[in-house]
């Protein structure tokens, strides 16, 4: 459960229910509009309205969706003080999500294989990509 100043975990998250961002992997970072993207491939699990039996040589369900970031001021790579402009988001790496937290209102951290960011911008969009 989320505490008072605002702290949860993904899985707290409404954006984030029945998907699994742990098995999910980033494809790219862009910027449009101060609003940051992430693409990725994500993980949908059963309960998602969007989930679909995996035919036989698939295991899981993964489509393709972006999460966006609306009115994004600033992002820190490696927990960088600062920040650095939104527009150098495409220089970021790709990789295996391993956590992804709300510090505070429109504080976000991302972990991975891509390191640690931190997005300030307001609160996350889930949107799947057509087929």
């Amino acid at each position: 459960m989320s505490d008072p100043d605002g702290k949860a975990e993904w899985q707290e998250l409404r954006e984030f229910a029945d998907v699994d961002l742990l098995r999910s992997y980033v494809l790219s970072w862009h910027v449009e509009l101060n609003t940051l993207f992430i693409d990725v491939d994500l993980y949908l699990m059963p309960g998602h309205p969007f989930y679909e039996k995996p035919r036989p040589a698939e295991k899981v369900c993964i489509r393709p969706a972006c999460i966006e970031f609306p009115f994004c001021e600033a992002f820190d790579p490696a927990g960088q003080d600062g920040g650095e402009p939104v527009e150098t988001a495409g220089n970021l790496g790709h990789g295996v999500i391993t956590g992804f937290r709300r510090l505070s209102d429109a504080r976000y951290e991302i972990t991975g294989e891509f390191g640690t960011v931190f997005v300030s911008a307001e609160r996350p969009l889930l949107k799947l990509k057509g087929p």
